[in-house]
């Protein structure tokens, strides 16, 4: 690098407007971090965003075992009354445990 007094005065004034320039994009920068407003409504969109993708996956998965369900399920009251006679353990346990339900609220009154 060559010292001062070798320069010629439009190299200074080239490295002068250089150095202003960075100065300027500091004081902006830092500007910038210190703006809270600025900061809070960044990151409020922030949320937005990821609050949405969430919801939208939420919808996704919601309507996806909607329709596992859909195609799980008797389709007439008669082809639920015959999964019940193949299989009565888990609508027997069902019944209890509604049976207990309501006794214990009887109870409580």
């Amino acid at each position: 690098m060559s010292t001062n007094e070798e320069k010629s005065p439009e190299e200074i004034r080239g490295e002068i407007e250089e150095t202003r320039e960075e100065l300027g994009d500091t004081v902006a920068a830092v500007a910038e971090k210190t703006d809270v407003k600025k900061q809070a409504q960044a990151k409020v969109e922030d949320v937005k965003a990821q609050a949405s993708v969430k919801a939208d996956e939420a919808k996704a998965k919601a309507k996806e075992l909607g329709d596992k369900a859909k195609a799980a399920a008797p389709e007439s009251p008669a082809e639920a009354q015959a999964l019940a006679k193949q299989n009565p353990k888990p609508f027997a346990i069902a019944g209890a445990v509604i049976a207990a339900l309501l006794l214990w609220r009887l109870l409580r009154r």
